[in-house]
């Protein structure tokens, strides 16, 4: 079966309302963008677009039926989930007041045209892993490429839908990134940014608490 507008149709709605609702995703771009600021938030709007590719590539391999009928399989990665996402949150709670010194230097940096290498890589690869081991995500998959998306579908097809998924992600999320580093709302997480970054650390822990409760 090749290309198919009806299914493309089902694809982009499956995606608009999981990539809209609140998750993990969400939780690391708003934060990369506002403690980090726009590049920031941009590589890491790639990153979680890029992580969308793992899971399409096991859907593709079949790996995703390995993990949908083997219950350890699926318990250790959402296990292994669970612990990144308390990690990330631990690091936030750990977030102190920042100084007159550090909003001039992070000013200075946002201000920069080019973005430097090893953060840019940072910002990317904290995307990446972030939606890479999402177990919701593992779900979703499992439903589009067994349910929404017919097995006589075409590989090369298969693929199309696949790569559309990965860049209406990170454009969705770059579009967060643009609404999150508006210079009024940066302004005042510059002034109060750490209780922000302390109350995204209890969402996040929370979101890795949710994922064990209810797998």
């Amino acid at each position: 079966m090749g290309f198919d507008i009806g299914v493309l149709l089902t694809v982009a709605l499956m995606h608009a309302v999981a990539v809209a609702s609140p998750g993990p995703d969400f939780a690391i771009v708003l934060k990369q963008s506002l403690q980090q600021g726009k590049k920031a938030g941009i590589w890491t709007s790639i990153g979680v677009g890029a992580g969308i590719l793992v899971h399409v590539l096991y859907s593709l391999l079949g790996v995703g039926l390995l993990i949908q009928t083997h219950d350890w399989l699926y318990l250790g990665l959402l296990y292994v989930a669970a612990a990144y996402l308390v990690w990330i949150g631990i690091g936030a709670l750990k977030s102190a007041p920042t100084t007159t010194q550090a909003n001039e230097e992070l000013n200075d940096v946002e201000a920069r045209s080019h973005y430097p290498n090893k953060q840019s890589k940072h910002a990317f690869w904290l995307g990446f892993v972030t939606n890479g081991l999402n177990p919701k995500a593992t779900l979703f998959f499992l439903a589009l490429y067994s349910l929404a998306i017919p097995l006589n579908t075409y590989l090369f097809v298969k693929v199309a839908y696949g790569l559309y998924l990965a860049v209406a992600t990170s454009l969705w999320f770059i579009f967060v990134t643009f609404l999150a580093s508006r210079d009024r709302i940066r302004r005042i997480y510059q002034q109060k940014g750490h209780w922000f970054d302390r109350a995204m650390g209890v969402v996040i822990i929370l979101m890795a608490i949710l994922l064990v409760i209810n797998q």
